[in-house]
């Protein structure tokens, strides 16, 4: 049985519950399951957001936050730095064995935490995310996509076909239709939409990367490392 129980934690303006909304959307599309719990206080860029994905091939019936993680995704820096996180010390609640993914360009982990992660036998991946995304996408606002595609690079819990199903389902919504009204309008909404596959053809670039790097760097999981604890 492959079970993720997974804390994403960041700062508003990055997508958080976004991301989470894709990764469930691509557990379904691949006939596996998921369930996601979104939790922020002030609505603003730059509070502290945290969103909370259980992913599975077999049934998921809780609910709720994820109070043991068995991954961890950090979206920014300041998570660790400032303590932007509702959830603090980041590591807190780690499982054996688990794995954490940091957005970040350095290593930002105090001695003290490293010892901790340590003992927990936890693997610690590091990707420059937002650069990424600056790179490939041309915005920040993608660095959600490098994340969640890199997770999805180590655990292989699903194919590219479906991440891009979940991603056209999150910015297009469904098929294409004209106003019919008038030819003024039926242009606006040809923009609209096109300029939302574009969206889309970006994010799904920026996930291809950091899918790529999973592999490159040999960071996928073994098959017997996908069973939880």
């Amino acid at each position: 049985m492959k079970r993720y129980n997974i804390r994403i934690a960041g700062v508003g303006g990055q997508g958080v519950v976004t991301s989470a909304h894709i990764l469930g959307n691509a557990m379904s599309a691949a006939g596996k399951y998921a369930s996601l719990v979104p939790f922020f206080g002030s609505e603003k860029r730059m509070a502290p957001v945290e969103a909370y994905v259980r992913a599975s091939d077999q049934p998921i019936y809780e609910v709720g936050e994820v109070v043991y993680p068995n991954v961890i995704m950090i979206y920014h820096p300041q998570v660790i730095t400032h303590g932007k996180s509702y959830t603090m010390p980041f590591y807190t609640g780690l499982k054996d064995n688990g794995m954490v993914i940091i957005n970040t360009d350095v290593d930002i982990i105090p001695d003290e935490d490293k010892k901790v992660l340590e003992d927990l036998n936890a693997r610690i991946f590091m990707i420059p995310a937002t650069q990424i995304a600056r790179d490939i996408a041309g915005t920040e606002l993608a660095t959600n996509m490098a994340m969640i595609g890199l997770f999805f690079g180590i655990t292989k819990l699903v194919n590219l076909e479906h991440i891009e199903k979940a991603l056209y389902e999150r910015f297009l919504g469904g098929t294409f239709v004209a106003s019919g009204g008038t030819t003024a309008l039926d242009s606006a909404i040809e923009k609209k939409f096109k300029k939302k596959q574009e969206l889309l053809a970006k994010n799904l670039e920026v996930i291809k990367h950091t899918i790529k790097l999973a592999e490159e760097r040999g960071w996928v999981e073994e098959e017997e490392e996908k069973v939880a604890t």
